[in-house]
């Protein structure tokens, strides 16, 4: 009998041993237990932004962010990062995921694990109402200020029309999407080009000072970033993701932020 106790003991000691590190009883899935600690660059209305009181986190990835969380049966725990220091943030293990408006691209594909698509996406340029600049395209803002984020799929498309087409323009890279848009309303800047979804936060209101002067073809997708090689926390965000799709969910986020469809494009390219 005493045997038995002492066996019994050191199983249990074993599993408080496992599970101490962190993560869900499930074997470990996230880095802390019960949560699902998210990376975001809170700057980038309306996908994440601070509400009102400044220290609130709201927009369209906090809202899915909280839902994935949820049906994986883990509380939502964001972590504000800048831009620049994002991707490594979730290789050396300081959050779970990144839920960031991130762009899936080859080369990001190649560092780490993605979830599927859950936002369709697209490139804009953006200039003041009734301002006298000519330009209708990026590649006519040679000679221009050209405002947008760094390190962003603006950054690049502006960089490559440079080393590709001989574009000569005047970068204005900024830490985040928000400064374009005050630089651009004190005329500091010419023009911006980022985000359809971005844009489309500043543009919507029928006083805004802003318009959408040139929109790409080129489609891009959103998706829900991880540590490359943690495909067991991938099939389970895939997971998460795939029942607000079905129950709805994603749809009503949508709808809630954006007053439109903006997500059954990117189910397509599952």
């Amino acid at each position: 009998m005493k045997k038995a106790v002492i066996i019994i003991s050191i199983l249990l000691l074993a599993c408080g041993v496992l599970f101490a590190g962190g993560g869900r009883d499930s074997g470990g899935l996230t880095i802390r237990q019960g949560v699902l600690t998210i990376g975001m660059d809170i700057g980038y209305p309306p996908m994440e932004y601070y509400g009102p009181d400044g220290t609130t986190p709201i927009g369209f990835d906090v809202e899915m962010g909280k839902a994935i969380a949820a049906k994986m049966g883990l509380q939502a725990n964001f972590v504000n990062t800048a831009w620049d220091g994002i991707f490594a943030g979730v290789e050396t293990n300081r959050y779970d995921v990144i839920m960031s408006s991130v762009t899936i691209t080859p080369a990001r594909l190649r560092a780490h694990n993605f979830s599927n698509p859950y936002i369709a996406n697209t490139l804009v340029m953006v200039l003041p109402k009734g301002s006298s600049v000519s330009a209708r395209t990026p590649m006519e803002t040679a000679g221009l200020n050209v405002a947008f984020q760094a390190d962003t799929t603006a950054d690049f498309y502006m960089e490559r029309l440079a080393s590709e087409q001989g574009l000569r323009y005047n970068p204005r890279r900024y830490d985040q999407v928000l400064h374009c848009f005050t630089e651009l309303e004190l005329g500091r800047v010419d023009v911006i080009v980022t985000d359809l979804l971005v844009a489309y936060h500043y543009v919507a209101d029928p006083n805004s000072p802003f318009e959408i002067v040139w929109r790409s073809s080129e489609p891009e997708v959103f998706g829900i970033c991880i540590k490359r090689g943690n495909d067991a926390l991938t099939d389970a965000v895939n997971k998460a993701l795939t029942d607000l799709f079905n129950d709805g969910t994603m749809l009503r986020i949508s709808n809630q932020i954006f007053g439109m469809d903006l997500i059954t494009e990117a189910r397509r390219q599952w």
